[in-house]
This record gives structure tokens, C-alpha cells and sequence, in this order.
């Protein structure tokens, strides 16, 4: 299911008004419409407000400013897949920090732990013996104790413990038996909503998600484990959402920026995408128009974990009302654009749509938040890229 053309609803993004100068940059930059970002943040504050405690996943931007924003529109804590973005965080006092990816260096963990400095700041998952033995080893090093969700894999089948397994019931008793592991509950990300065809599909795949997690904690109650949060997390399962009951936390991330996956997904329109890459076109022939940027901004992602829906790499929106040219092929800093034809000329300002916005930001270096009210343009820094010393 490729990307659908743009709809009169849907309709391009507005240059006349969206990423406003984005035409003037003499040189490629990642780009944001401030205003779409604050509109995207506020829509996911008012879905989790009462309903779910909303603890954002980082990785989508990882930025301090960005973060602060988030806690300022109600963000009770952060999700981070790697320890410098936890430690990017905790350092600037912000948390509690959930590290939802199987960390097994117990050094690592340490490092983290004396970071954080005291209990409730910081949460690990796992979903083997050696890791929760790993977290143990930490805790015990590091003197602090370890609060410790399950990981439960519920159909992405990336990480995680089966649900309906013994293994299951295993793993929880193992967390609960060690005196310096705190058990925090059942963790766990539905990212095969990525590859769903419809909202309706997306709900569905969130409906079993809680089946699932609701069927483990009522086992895990039954043997005498107390379950005190169930914790889920994806962007598609947020803005097409199945209700909240029985959830606890919501750990969405692309939900800041969105891309052309969301508009595939039909979970967002073009006009809610905050994040583009501003390009010129520096060289054209009978097939296509070259934009000065390529997989080293762009990316080669066709999709959030591997969900190839689409042959294109993206949309590059020209200032004059016609419909995009797709982005068919990239070499590392040129992009090829299908321009069907109708070849726009050297030098050309393009704004390009991405397939998958977290990956770009990531590559970016650094992000410039553009305002329509005149302000001068924001630097924002990616703090992956200023990474304290944690070993592991």
C-alpha cells in the first residue's frame, strides 16, 4: 500500500504558509513547523489527559527543547531506547526515565543508576533470566535498587516474553524473588501497527495488545505477583486508539513529528506533518530533477520495522501548487526526483516529505524550528549526538 495522493482535504503543505523561509536556506537543513510540532503535542496531551499517564518516547527527537516542551503539555516521564539518551535526561533533572530496551551490561546499568542517583528515577525492562540477573549485578554494584517492568512481546515478535507462556509466569516470579529489583509491571510496544492497513486495523491490533497484557496480569495475580502498571507505547495505537482501560502509561514517539508513514496509515493528513528537509534542486535531466540531499539526511527507511508499504523515499514539494515528485532512488547526498516530464528548474527550493521522521532527525545534527510569526529560526540541538560517557 503505497503512500495516497493528496486529497482536497489532505492537500500539499501549504508552502505559502507551512515551514515558512524554508526556501531561503542556501543549504540542506532538517526542518520543523513549530507550529504543526506545538499542534501535535497538544493533540496527543489532550487523548492521554485523564485516561493514561504519558511518558513519550525520546528517540523520535532527542532533544532537550523538545522534551521540555512535552513535560510542559503534561509528559509525567520519558521513554529512551539507549543509555546516552537516558543520561541526557537525567543529567538535565528530567525523568523518571523508562529505558525500554533489554540493557544485559551490568556496568552499563550501574553507570545509569548512580546517574539517576535515587529509587523512581529510572526503569529497566527485560525478558530473559541473564538480563534480570544482569539488572541484580547493577543494582547490587550500584548500591540503588532497580525497578524492572516485563517485557511482553505482542505481535511485533522483536522483544519480549510470550504472553500465553510459562516463561512468562517465570520471568515475573524471577524479578519478584530478587530482593534489589522493584517488580514495575508489564511493558510492551504493538509496532506491528506500523504495518496495518487501515485505523481500524491499527484499533485492532491495540484491542489485542490489552487482551493480551490483561489475560498475563490476571496469571501473574493468580500465582501472587501483583501487577501495578501495564505500560504500552506506539504513535498508530495512540491516534487510533482502542480506549485506555486497564492501561496505565502510553509511550508514543513519532507522534511529535509524524511522516508520510502516518498518511499512509491514515492516522495523520500531510498538513500535520512537522518535520520536511529543505533542498534545491541543483541539476535535472530528461528523467529526473537531483536534490541536494540523500540517504545521509533521508535515510534509506521505507517504513518503521522494515514495513516496505511504499517504493518511495519520500515527497519534494515544490511552491507552486502541483502535486509532489516523488523521490524514487538516493545515492548518499543526491536525491532522484521523478519529475514525470515537467522538469522544475535548476535551483528550485523543494521541501521533502520523509517516510519515517525519526531517522532523519537522528541523521540531522541539529533541527531549525521555523515560526510563522517572524521570529528568527530555532536552533535546536539533537543531544544524541553529545553523548556523556557510559560504558556498554
Amino acid at each position: 500500500m503505497n503512500v495516497p495522493a493528496p486529497s482536497a482535504e489532505d492537500a500539499s503543505p501549504d508552502l505559502s504558509r507551512r515551514f515558512p523561509s524554508f526556501d531561503s536556506l542556501e543549504e540542506p537543513r532538517v526542518v520543523l513547523d513549530m507550529e504543526t510540532l506545538d499542534r501535535n503535542l497538544e493533540k496527543a496531551a489532550a487523548i492521554a489527559s485523564g485516561n493514561a499517564a504519558l511518558h513519550p518516547h525520546v528517540k523520535t527527537h532527542k532533544s532537550l527543547a523538545i522534551a521540555r516542551a512535552q513535560m510542559d503539555r503534561g509528559a509525567q516521564g520519558f521513554t529512551v531506547a539507549r543509555p546516552h539518551e537516558a543520561g541526557m535526561l537525567l543529567a538535565a533533572g528530567l525523568g523518571p526515565v523508562t529505558v525500554a530496551y533489554p540493557i544485559i551490561a551490568p556496568e552499563t546499568i550501574a553507570t545509569l543508576l548512580r546517574l539517576a542517583g535515587a529509587p523512581g528515577r529510572l526503569r529497566f525492562i527485560a525478558d530473559s533470566a541473564e538480563g534480570i540477573k544482569a539488572m541484580s549485578d547493577a543494582a547490587r554494584t550500584a548500591g540503588l535498587p532497580v525497578d524492572l517492568f516485563l517485557k511482553v512481546d505482542v505481535g511485533l515478535h522483536r522483544c519480549g516474553v510470550d504472553p500465553r507462556s510459562e516463561q512468562s509466569v517465570a520471568l515475573a516470579s524471577m524479578i519478584d524473588r530478587y530482593q534489589n529489583l522493584s517488580f514495575a509491571g508489564l511493558l510492551s510496544h504493538a509496532g506491528h501497527a506500523y504495518g496495518a492497513s487501515s485505523p481500524d486495523a491499527i484499533r485492532a491490533i491495540a484491542t489485542e495488545e490489552l487482551a493480551l497484557l490483561t489475560e498475563l496480569r490476571a496469571k501473574l495475580e493468580r500465582s501472587g505477583i501483583p501487577v501495578s502498571r501495564i505500560s504500552v507505547g506506539s504513535t498508530p495505537t495512540l491516534l487510533a486508539h482502542a480506549g485506555f482501560d486497564g492501561i496505565d502509561e502510553i509511550r508514543p514517539g513519532n507522534y511529535v513529528f509524524l511522516d508520510l508513514t502516518a498518511v499512509r496509515l491514515g492516522i495523520a493528513r500531510r498538513s500535520d506533518l512537522a518535520l520536511g528537509i529543505a533542498a534545491r534542486i541543483v541539476t535535472a535531466n530528461d528523467r529526473y530533477a537531483i536534490a541536494n540531499v540523500g540517504s545521509k539526511t533521508l535515510s534509506s527507511d521505507l517504513g518503521a520495522h522494515g514495513t516496505s508499504a511504499t517504493t518511495s523515499f519520500g515527497e519534494a514539494w515544490i511552491d507552486d501548487g502541483r502535486s509532489p515528485l516523488p523521490v524514487v532512488k538516493l545515492s548518499e547526498e543526491h536525491a532522484f526526483l521523478d519529475h514525470g516530464g515537467s522538469r522544475p528548474a535548476i535551483g528550485t527550493p523543494v521541501l521533502i516529505l520523509p517516510n519515517h521522521s525519526c531517522p532523519v532527525a537522528n541523521l540531522s545534527g541539529g533541527l531549525l524550528g521555523l515560526r510563522r510569526d517572524g521570529a528568527t529560526p530555532l536552533e535546536i540541538a539533537v543531544e544524541g549526538f553529545v553523548r556523556p560517557v557510559i560504558k556498554g
